[in-house]
């Protein structure tokens, strides 16, 4: 049986325990969950992409919270355990990166922070450090309702990723 086959039959509780390490909103789950069974993977992605585009501002803010700050290799390891693999590999160009570039992500972090009121969300994947600090600076300039849609599509962005490897992966039965 395939991975979608598995997804499509696990119970309720099992389907969320699957799509919340896909996505921390709650309702996005929910709505996953209520979408089943999927056809195909197309199905299963259009399905998120709806069920996320249906989500107010504060389900966004839910869904950041469930990540760790770019750089942040410590909480990465301590408090994201359920999504740590996956978030540890989308995170590989923060991994060895200059201490001064180190620095230099938590200190914007710390300042994004404050102002978005929220984590700097980026999808990482295949980015240096250097490139996400240069993304961390530049969006500092914009205004908070154009950096609430711009992290949320990046959201978007990891969360089909991340439903990629719920795919690749051995969904349990």
């Amino acid at each position: 049986m395939d991975a979608l086959s598995r997804l499509n039959r696990l119970s309720a509780d099992e389907a969320r325990t699957a799509f919340g390490r896909c996505c921390g909103s709650v309702r996005w789950v929910e709505r996953m969950v209520e979408a089943r069974p999927f056809s195909d993977a197309p199905h299963l992605f259009a399905a998120a992409e709806e069920a996320w585009n249906r989500l107010a501002p504060d389900d966004w803010r839910e869904a950041f919270a469930h990540h760790p700050r770019i750089g942040d290799m410590d909480a990465l390891r301590a408090r994201f355990a359920s999504t740590r693999e996956w978030a540890r590999g989308e995170q590989a160009g923060a991994l060895g990166a200059a201490e001064e570039v180190l620095n230099a992500l938590a200190r914007e972090n710390r300042a994004y922070e404050q102002r978005f009121g929220h984590v700097f969300i980026v999808c990482a994947s295949g980015r240096t450090a250097a490139e996400m600090l240069d993304l961390l600076r530049e969006r500092q300039g914009h205004d908070p309702s154009t950096e609430l849609r711009v992290a949320a599509a990046e959201q978007a962005k990891i969360t089909r990723l991340r439903l990629e490897k719920l795919l690749a992966s051995e969904v349990p039965t």
